[in-house]
């Protein structure tokens, strides 16, 4: 290679002593000799070296690379310290060639060689070529080398460390959880440098200073074998003095570059957080920052303003005065550290031991990774501060300032001049003082100046000396660096003490030539005057005052509305619906108060800046909580001083057992200032919170406010500040209260924004200032309050993103963190309280995935009481379902030394968790004894000790480095933890807060819990049931049709194989769907408690249609043989009917008869042939009901009484009767005498049911089949009760009467199906079995029932009720029996098809023509109800997909008949709804299906069209295949109808029957035209028939649409509630587990009342289950308290009815519009105590219907 391309010079390095220096690439070496050069890589020698060609002057610095740290040695030459530690190969080593020494290496700059990657030549740019001209300007312009040397130095920097040398860092990008976020290292790359510094900084861990950059010495030892190799001759004082020198320094970065390049590179807002957390490792800040490439001077102001600094001093009566002050407002003096020329002391450790002796609040020279190798702190000034603790040992009394300028102070004279005018004290570095020195005149001016001035001196070794008052001198050299520091503190102090000069960061900003952050950003300008404005509103206003004027809405309205709504959902023992009535209009009110309340000016101009753009409303927010901080921090201290005087004398006063009295007037005392504290308390969160209310109110009462915006925007603005890092307050900590409106309307935007994004919700539990907040904070860089004045109240989130790299691993995208108040904290009376503490801990730990249990200490007697709420929070949530998990957190730990000691500790917990587990299982009603029985918890790993948080003494101690590691061992434990768990969505989160907290306002936390999640997971999974099931039974109804087609073709057999081998696939499909749904839903976990159940479900509905299909087709078989008989007769007849038209035919065959002729002619002859067919066959006789009624049932009762009743209308209405006491006769030997009762005295509450009594649960038991059966009577109405009102009997008997009458026609209704499916017409055993299961039924009530008996004319009664409900059914059967059998009707069908055989041989029609059209006519029927048996099942489908009503599970069915109820107001309906709920929810389906066909009649029809083409289709391969198989044999007309019919058989109903000669069919071809021609015709016609809805006749259907889905939904459970008649919502009948409904309605609906009155009443059961009233279970005079209510027995027992206080408008406006007509239906009123509370009266019709969206 050409040598002289492997060399290059770069201008600007400090001038070597050698001027004969030349660069050498690294892979060459000089040999022995000295003239030649060696490459490393071959070992050949080069070219020799022109020596002259690569002079350099010494003055000019050409040579460059030369850094700071590096400098002449004692032997005159230039020496680098550990080369053979060079990574980058970019690096050369700088040559003395007359030494043969390397004495530096530089990096290649952006000029410098390059490597030809083809080649592998190294080449130099001409600009480095080092030309006379460029030696010359060189010199000439020096000043010009410095910059370049600067921009070179600052683009390398920048380069290494992967930054753009301007503001790209971000503070979202910053806090975001990262890979970085799981590393705990001391050294790292130097491309990760910045990350690793910004993690340990975030953690306040002060080491983020002292990383070490990794070295890669594998490389750098190839390298220095291969330079020294052992055959070489070498200088051994050369040789080992290079190597010390290359061993002992690095090209390493500087510490202060990398924070520096952090800063420079950062915006506003990271930089902000950097140097808080900064100002918290106890570190200096900068000041005043150079740009380090314009060298334009910048104050960065903004970045202090977050930070408070808080100190105590001893005033004159020596009495200590805490202090907390945002640090740029506060007014202390300022000592001023500067040096002129280089001095071989350090300055900034000197300045550390006067602050600190154990911390490095400066960094210095001696500091761990310290080099010379500086780019970016010259010129840059930094600033700590001294902060007294109040003690004797304090070495300034007062705070203090310390500035520290690096660099010679000689070249940066705009930073001199400006801290040297500020400062009151100077304290000035320099070797010694020498005239003619060139900054010897600025020293002169300094010592003129008034100021006091303080000079040491590097070289000398004098002691403290005061030259005149105000000078001082101390010596350095060769001195104690504790006396020198001791003198200096002494001399400073003296200073101080004469000194009146005051310093305030926010005064640097006055003088000119530098740049302020705050003032050069427009954003951040724009952003504080917004809050400047706001700020103005506040000025001459008492803080304690403030809030009720500029936050109204958060005051004592939102307090007591809170209070309310405590009370309403915890009512005490006797409150009534007009009591929570009352409440819930009072609420109301408060709310309509506050609403009515103006908006504050304050709030206005807040509310129009955060909806401005992004940047600007950040900035905004920042500024509000700074000028608040800045506000009310003076206030406050005076306010906590005052509390802290008035506590004292209290404490004192305690022990003087004689002044009780004095004693309660200062305990008084002391909780007034306590309510001013709270009062003072004033910040961002209490201005959200006000926004909060202000949307809640609006929400509330519906109406919007006098804002600039809409009001329903303000969750968005809330939202978008969580997005930006903000935490929203989840919990009122005041009002101890969740805003559930609020929180929910913003967390729905949260979701709209970022999507429903998985989070993993970490919650922190703990006693009062234990560290809790601290610890968040420093885990995930948050700023959640922590100072001792403003500790969290109540709850806060905040959301913590997960980089994209790091989803996958973490299967999340957000962590939500949780914090909360310290357990046994002082609430809103000022009390502590077991119940506050228990309800905050089940809150806290049921939000949580993970819970953190933060204990201050290893004394777990002081944590005794809250671990057993932790433990009784964890059972609790065991029992509703929730798995969350917890990490115990010993914080404080003095010594975390080795296991043995940890484990011990560990086993005490252990220990102690089992005794506070077995305590908390006795609240519970739990067995558990250990907590592990409780909550997966692993005593070894899920325990962690903490070390102190602060190393020394407050308030000077800097965090903990072991504490900032045991965050970091949290925080992968945490992480590792989160990965592995299943984690919420965001709507998910929303709802358990909802779930949570309205669980925690019923107090009884496990009964009232209301999983709204698993509720909705509960609701979707009984849709896909639904789904599930509709496809196995829309696939058996099409398996049972294709089935029915073949036994109508003669194929006798089904097997049950056979069923399921059609099943299969469908059955496949379903099991591959519910597998699919429980193993991959996002919900999995939830749905697994279900899974083994639905699943059985699933199994034996697939076994019970297989079962009832097997059973149906077996009785269809049963009755195609008994018809065999009567089926030959019919075949019989048409072949002599075939004959006889062909007979006739041919009289006519060859005459030129006319078709009228023919017709006349073959008329005359039909009925004499029908006659004479039929002559011994009977026809099918006309039916009389009623005849055979009253002809059974006179066999038993008396024919005048059977007239009477039946001419009376009473057995009509029979079940839906209001009163039965007409049809009941007490026993007076069991008759029970009540005490009269009025509804106003104390126990008048107590309530009777006139719907349901224990005589109903034991008839429930008893006819617990009939329950199963469906009931197809449906078409009933209600008349107006003719009965008087009810006196003395018991309503309780009334019920078990309707009961009875009930499930009697439900058995009854069984014996109306088997006649439908026998399809043998009516037949009057049926009466007879109807009126004997009615009888048998009656008999067994009555022997049961030794209270009353029934008359006699109520069996009759119920008898004809139910023949009545049958007569239909039975008629409609009967005329379809007759139609089907009666041979002379069944003759007269066939006249149409038997005038065409006639007319066709007529006219000389060959067999096969006739034959072909004598198919086509059977064809045609066959084709027709396939259609429509196809066409119904389609249908159905259609309609589970189009109807609102039908796509979904019975809740959604019910939610729309409530709808279609409500629209039509027609109370005979409802009556009809509440006490036959199936019968009319078969109706409905019935309406809903008839309006459908109505009203979508295209699409029906084009249904049907589809169908009949299809089938079409089909019968034409059929044909077409048929035909071709029987030319393939070359088989007669015999085989082809033979293979024809085979292949259609599973479709259409055919007979082998053809009545034509088939032997002189033989061209086939022929017979195929004839078929197609013939079809083609009537399926036209056919086709026409369905042009118009009115040609469907839907009862040709083998099973109706409507009957199907009322198959689908009403195979369900009906239990209904005890109380009020609600529906069991469960999908599936006899379903395990309780019965319960979404939501519950007034009692009064199903009849209850007062005993002894006719007062209905309006109990809702789900408030009624809360208080101390008691009800009637039945006609005993035994009580049962309501919340107690399943105590009641058999019907109650088996019911869950959650508490719930919710409006539930629906029934309310029901009992309000149909007051009248529910009064005169049950004979009762509504009033005394169940008068109808007037604000029921204000719900609407549509509010009623609009309701059930949110409860169904």
């Amino acid at each position: 290679m050409s040598l002289s391309h492997s060399f290059w010079t770069i201008p600007g390095a400090h001038p070597p002593i050698s001027s004969t220096l030349l660069l050498v690439s690294p892979s060459l070496s000089f040999n022995n000799k000295g003239k030649t050069l060696k490459c490393c890589l071959c070992k050949q020698d080069t070219e020799s070296v022109d020596q002259s060609a690569f002079c350099v002057n010494a003055k000019t610095g050409l040579i460059l690379g030369l850094f700071p740290g590096w400098g002449p040695c004692q032997d005159q030459s230039w020496h680098v310290p550990c080369v053979n530690k060079m990574q980058d190969q970019c690096h050369k080593w700088c040559v003395d060639t007359d030494r043969k020494k390397v004495v530096q290496f530089c990096r290649w700059g952006e000029h410098g060689p390059t490597k030809n990657k083809q080649t592998g030549e190294t080449t130099t740019s001409e600009t480095h070529r080092g030309t006379k001209e460029e030696l010359r300007r060189d010199k000439e312009e020096p000043d010009k080398h410095e910059e370049k040397e600067r921009l070179t130095g600052s683009n390398s920097l920048f380069d290494k460390l992967h930054l753009e040398a301007r503001p790209n860092l971000r503070a979202a990008d910053v806090l975001q959880i990262t890979k970085y976020s799981l590393q705990s290292c001391e050294s790292c790359a130097e491309e990760e440098l910045i990350q690793t510094f910004t993690q340990k900084l975030l953690m306040m861990n002060y080491r983020a200073r002292y990383i070490k950059t990794k070295a890669t010495n594998e490389q750098d030892d190839t390298q220095q074998e291969d330079k020294f190799s052992p055959g070489d001759e070498f200088d051994i004082f050369d040789e080992m003095s290079m190597s010390n020198k290359e061993t002992s320094q690095s090209q390493r970065i500087h510490p202060m570059d990398v924070q520096m390049a952090v800063f420079h590179c950062a915006d506003g807002f990271l930089k902000q957080l950097i140097v808080t957390k900064l100002s918290q490792c106890q570190y200096s800040l900068p000041l005043l920052v150079p740009d380090p490439f314009t060298q334009q001077l910048e104050f960065p102001l903004w970045t202090f303003r977050q930070i408070n600094k808080s100190w105590k001093i001893r005033n004159t009566n020596n009495e200590i005065i805490s202090q907390i002050q945002p640090i740029y407002k506060a007014g202390t003096p300022m000592v001023f550290f500067f040096r002129f020329g280089s001095v071989s002391s350090s300055k900034s450790q000197l300045m550390n031991s006067l602050i600190n002796e154990k911390h490095n609040t400066f960094f210095h020279r001696n500091c761990t990774g310290s080099s010379r190798t500086r780019v970016l702190m010259d010129g840059v000034v930094e600033i700590a501060w001294f902060c007294p603790s109040g003690s004797y040992g304090d070495k300034f009394n007062d705070c203090v300032a310390f500035c520290n300028l690096h660099g010679d102070a000689g070249d940066h004279e705009k930073q001199l001049q400006i801290l040297t005018e500020m400062s009151s004290v100077s304290v000035v570095v320099l070797p010694r003082l020498d005239r003619n020195d060139r900054h010897a005149a600025k020293i002169q001016n300094l010592s003129k100046n008034r100021k006091p001035l303080i000079c040491l001196f590097t070289e000398d070794e004098s002691t403290l000396i005061e030259t005149r008052k105000g000078k001082y001198k101390i010596g350095l050299k060769d001195r104690n660096q504790s006396d020198v520091s001791e003198e200096l503190r002494k001399a400073i102090n003296a200073c101080l003490s004469e000194s009146s000069s005051i310093f305030r960061l926010e005064d640097v900003s006055k003088h000119s030539d530098i740049r302020v952050d705050e003032e050069d950003d427009d954003d951040c300008r724009r952003g504080r005057a917004a809050a400047q404005q706001m700020m103005s509103s506040l000025e001459k206003k008492d803080l304690t005052e403030i809030k009720e004027s500029f936050l109204p809405h958060q005051g004592k309205l939102w307090h007591q509305w809170s209070q309310k709504n405590k009370e309403l959902h915890r009512p005490r023992g006797h409150d009534t619906e007009m009591e929570i009535s009352k409440k819930q209009a009072e609420m109301k009110n408060i709310r309509e108060q506050q609403y009515e309340l103006d908006v504050s000016g304050f709030m206005k101009i807040f509310i129009e800046q955060i909806n401005s753009h992004a940047a600007n409303k950040m900035l905004f927010l920042k500024w509000i909580r700074i000028l608040l901080d800045e506000y009310t921090s003076a206030d406050l201290d005076a306010v906590h001083h005052k509390y802290d005087e008035k506590w004292s004398k209290v404490l004192d006063l305690k022990k003087d057992h004689n002044k009780s009295n004095q004693l309660k007037a200062e305990q008084s005392e002391l909780e007034k200032i306590s309510e001013e504290l709270q009062a003072a308390a004033f910040g961002l969160e209490h201005i959200m919170r006000e926004i909060g209310q202000i949307y809640e109110s609006c929400s509330s009462v519906k109406r919007k406010k006098d804002l600039q915006i809409d009001f329903s925007s303000l969750p968005s603005l809330a939202a978008e500040m969580m997005i930006c890092g903000f935490p929203l307050e989840l919990m009122d900590g005041d009002a101890a209260h969740v805003p559930v409106i609020w929180i929910s309307a913003v967390l729905d935007q949260l979701i709209q924004k970022l999507g429903d994004q998985r989070v993993f919700v970490l919650s922190v539990l703990g006693i009062q200032s234990s560290g809790k907040s601290t610890m968040l904070n420093a885990m995930f860089g948050l700023q959640f309050t922590v100072s001792a004045g403003r500790c969290t109240r109540g709850a806060f989130m905040q959301l913590v993103k997960v980089s994209d790299e790091m989803k996958s691993q973490m299967n999340f995208d957000y962590i939500l963190v949780v914090d909360t108040e310290g357990l046994r904290s002082l609430d809103l009376a000022g009390t502590s309280t077991r119940h506050h503490d228990n309800e905050l801990a089940t809150f806290v730990v049921g939000l949580g995935n993970l819970t953190l249990i933060n204990i201050f200490g290893e004394n777990l007697a002081e944590m005794q009481d809250v671990l057993q709420i932790v433990v009784q929070a964890f059972m609790r949530m065991k029992k509703v379902r929730l798995s969350p998990r917890c990490v115990f957190v010993h914080q404080n730990v003095s010594e975390v030394t080795a296991g043995e000691k940890n484990m011990e500790g560990r086993r005490r917990l252990q220990e102690k968790l089992d005794e506070m587990t077995k305590l908390a299982a006795k609240d519970e009603d739990s067995t558990a004894e250990r907590f592990t029985d409780v909550i997966k918890f692993d005593v070894r790993n899920d325990v962690k000790y903490f070390a102190q948080l602060w190393e020394g003494s407050p308030p000077m101690a800097p965090p903990n480095p072991n504490y900032c590691e045991n965050i970091q061992e949290l925080k992968n434990t945490v992480l590792s933890k989160a990965s592995e768990s299943s984690c919420v969505t965001l709507s998910q989160f929303k709802g358990r807060i909802n779930d949570l907290w309205n669980a925690l306002l019923n107090e009884n936390f496990v009964f009232s819990f209301r999983n709204i999640h698993e509720i909705a997971v509960y609701r979707r999974l009984e849709t896909k049931y639904n789904d599930w099931t509709w496809k196995l039974r829309s696939a058996m109804l099409k398996i049972e049709d294709k089935f029915h087609t073949r036994i109508a073709n003669g194929k006798y057999k089904v097997e049950q194989k056979d069923l399921l081998a059609n099943m299969n696939q469908t059955k496949e499909a379903v099991q591959k769907s519910f597998v699919s749904y429980f193993e991959e839903d996002r919900d999995r976990e939830v749905l697994s408690q279900w899974r083994g159940r639905f699943e059985t479900k699933i199994e034996e509905l697939h076994d019970d249609l297989i079962k009832r299909a097997k059973r149906t087709l077996d009785e269809v078989i049963q009755q195609k043989k008994t018809r065999e008989k009567l089926d030959g007769k019919k075949t019989e007849y048409e072949n002599k009917l075939f004959s006889r038209s062909k007979e006739l035919a041919m009289q006519f065959r060859n005459t030129k008869t006319d078709e009228h002729e023919l017709k006349k002619e073959f008329d005359s002859v039909w009925s004499t042939w029908v006659t004479e067919l039929i002559k011994d066959t009977p026809p099918v006789k006309d039916i009389d009901i009623w005849k055979d009624v009253i002809k059974i049932l006179s066999e038993n009762h008396e024919l005048s009484l059977l007239q009477e009743r039946q001419h009376g209308t009473h057995y009509k209405q029979l079940d839906c009767l209001p009163d039965y006491s007409d049809y009941i006769i007490q026993k007076k030997s069991v008759h029970l005498t009540d005490q009269d009762q009025s509804p106003n005295c104390a126990d008048a509450s107590s309530e009777t049911q006139e719907e349901t009594s224990a005589i109903q649960q034991s008839q429930a038991s008893s006819f617990l089949s009939f329950l199963k059966s469906l009931n197809p009577f449906r078409n009933r109405t209600v008349m107006e009760n003719q009965h008087k009102p009810q006196s003395q009997n018991n309503t309780q008997d009334q019920d078990s009467v309707r009961v009875l009458i009930r499930n009697i026609t439900e058995q009854t209704s069984k014996t109306l199906e088997r006649a439908q499916t026998a399809q043998r017409g009516y037949h009057d055993s049926y009466i007879q079995e109807m009126t004997a299961c009615v009888q048998k039924h009656i008999s067994e009530y009555q022997s049961e029932n030794k209270k009353f008996r029934l008359k006699k004319e109520f069996s009759v009664d119920l008898c004809l009720h139910v023949c009545e409900l049958a007569h239909d059914k039975f008629t409609v059967l009967h005329n379809k029996f007759k139609n089907a059998n009666d041979p002379k009707m069944y003759l007269e069908r066939q006249k149409p098809q038997y005038y065409s055989v006639f007319k066709n041989y007529c006219r000389g029609a060959t067999t096969t023509t006739i034959f072909g059209e004598f198919i086509c006519s059977k064809l045609e029927s066959s084709i027709l109800q396939a259609v429509y048996n196809k066409t119904a099942i389609d249908l159905a489908d259609l309609m589970k997909c189009d109807v609102p009503a039908f796509n979904g599970n019975r809740s959604k069915l019910e939610k729309h008949i409530l709808t279609s109820l409500a629209e039509e107001e027609n109370f005979q309906q409802y009556i009809k709804y509440i006490h036959n709920p199936r019968e009319h929810f078969k109706h409905f389906i019935t309406s809903e299906v008839s309006k459908f066909i109505n009203q979508n009649d295209q699409k029906v029809l084009t249904k049907f069209r589809t169908n009949l083409t299809d089938t079409e289709k089909s019968v034409k391969a059929a044909v077409e295949e048929s035909i071709a198989e029987v030319k393939r044999i070359k088989g007669d007309a015999i085989m082809w109808q033979k293979s024809f019919i085979e292949t259609l058989s599973d479709e259409l109903k055919l007979t082998g029957n053809s009545c034509a000669d088939l032997s002189t069919i033989t061209d086939f071809d022929f017979l195929e035209e004839v078929l197609q021609k013939d079809l083609k015709k009537r399926i036209s016609e056919l086709q026409n028939g369905f042009k118009s809805i009115n040609g469907i006749h839907l009862e040709k259907c083998r099973k109706k649409p409507d009957g199907i889905l009322i198959d689908q939904f009403c195979q369900c459970c009906w239990i209904q509630c005890p109380f009020c008649k609600a529906i069991c919502t469960g999908t599936v009948e006899n379903h395990p587990g309780d019965h319960s409904v979404t939501f519950h309605r007034v009692t009064g609906i199903s009849g209850w009342k007062f005993r002894d009155t006719t007062f209905l009443t309006v109990n809702i059961c789900t408030s009624a289950v809360a208080s101390d009233r008691s009800f009637y279970p039945d006609s005993s005079d035994n009580t049962v308290l309501w919340r107690e209510y399943r105590k009641g027995g058999d019907g109650y027992s088996d019911w869950s009815i959650t508490t719930d206080v919710s409006e539930l408008p629906y029934w309310k406006w029901f009992v309000c519009r149909f007051q009248k007509d529910l009064e005169d239906y049950y004979k009762n009123t509504f009033e005394e105590g169940g008068e109808i509370p007037k604000k029921w009266r204000e719900h609407s019709k549509d509010e009623a219907i609009q309701s059930l969206d949110d409860y169904i």
